[in-house]
């Protein structure tokens, strides 16, 4: 019970309605993530090739889409430390399976062009995956889905208090739309009237990442710490974290 509703939070908080828990960490995450795109295409019958990423991105970025077998390709920022949408436009076509994007990016800045940047990969069939390292600055306040995310990861420690250091305890769920939900890992925690039980078999899924779930321990305190603030707490949690973001640069 304590697994479903903290995987409801976060559909709630993203957008994007189909959650799992299963992922170890972070990076696990973004490989979960990576392995649904990956699993998506195949179903289409289209396996793809290539995964954008900016220069700007988290080193395991790139790790991730290499490790799924994928080639990546470089988006440049501008000087003002976006990503340079020309450049991206003049690297996207049927060959590309994903765009990793880190929004707010690594810069700390959100992407203002970024709705435009979803509507171009999906015209291509290609997906967004979003990278939730900075989620902390839009919790509450901006769902992921609104501006065209098909696939996202949270890191609990980053937005959620969970601790963090020394190699873990780590806990990193994705959440995912519609069209992506059949491919997530088992085992699956689902409602069935006042029932929950675990799906541990599904042709569809990428299979398992693991024994079981993520570190217990880290969603007990997470699901505590979204609880205890609530919706409106959570929006000043994004408030605070970008009022004190901008009181350092200044």
């Amino acid at each position: 019970e304590l697994i479903y509703t903290l995987q409801e939070w976060l559909g709630k908080l993203s957008g994007l309605p189909h959650v799992t828990i299963n992922p170890a960490a972070g990076a696990h995450g973004e490989y979960a993530g990576i392995m649904v795109i990956h699993k998506a295409h195949e179903a289409k019958g289209k396996v793809r090739k290539v995964v954008l990423i900016p220069d700007s991105a988290h080193g395991t970025n790139p790790a991730t889409a290499a490790a799924c077998g994928y080639e990546t390709k470089t988006i440049p920022s501008t000087k003002d430390g976006y990503v340079d949408v020309d450049a991206f436009k003049n690297l996207l076509n049927e060959d590309v399976a994903a765009l990793m994007l880190t929004n707010p990016n690594t810069c700390g800045l959100f992407e203002p062009r970024v709705k435009e940047v979803a509507d171009l990969l999906h015209k291509v069939g290609a997906y967004f995956y979003c990278d939730g390292a900075n989620f902390n600055a839009l919790v509450g306040r901006v769902r992921p889905a609104d501006f065209g995310v098909d696939v996202m990861h949270f890191n609990l420690h980053k937005t959620f208090s969970t601790p963090h250091g020394g190699g873990g305890p780590g806990c990193g769920p994705i959440a995912v739309c519609d069209a992506l939900a059949p491919y997530l890992p088992v085992p699956k925690v689902v409602k069935n009237g006042e029932q929950f039980r675990l799906v541990t078999d599904d042709p569809n899924s990428i299979g398992r990442l693991k024994g079981f779930q993520g570190q217990f321990g880290m969603m007990v305190r997470a699901l505590s710490y979204m609880m205890s603030h609530g919706s409106d707490g959570l929006k000043q949690v994004a408030e605070d974290a970008v009022l004190n973001a901008n009181y350092i640069l200044s």
